[in-house]
């Protein structure tokens, strides 16, 4: 069968779109997934730290996950939970070394590229 010449040019354009539109997608989906807000702790103590506690208001906090936690000299980059996403950029933040003791609540501000604590 036949189609005359602006039908075919109409059917590439279509699968021409299709294929942008994928392409474009994709790539939307990729740069949000690698969107991550994330700092650096430092532990410059002599104790491990087993906990980060985090509060928007300096008042209700909560624990941010450290995994294993942080040794002594060791610093770590640490990646906030995308339901902080849509949060403010200052924090307060302190932190909880293994012999119970924690440090003095500081305000950070997230959003700073290289962001690094030094506790």
């Amino acid at each position: 069968m036949k189609f005359p010449v602006p039908f075919k040019k109409v059917v590439l354009l279509i699968l021409a779109l299709v294929m942008a539109s994928f392409a474009l997608n994709s790539a939307s989906a990729h740069k949000a997934s690698t969107v991550d807000y994330s700092f650096k702790v430092h532990n410059g103590q002599r104790c491990y730290i087993d906990e980060l506690l985090v509060s928007e208001n300096g008042k209700s906090w909560g624990e941010f996950d450290l995994g294993k936690g942080v040794a002594p000299g060791q610093t770590v980059e640490l990646v906030w939970d995308k339901s902080t996403d849509n949060s403010k950029c200052e924090w307060w933040i302190k932190a909880k070394y293994a012999d119970g003791s924690e440090s003095k609540a500081a305000k950070f501000d997230f959003c700073e590229k290289d962001l690094v604590l030094d506790f």
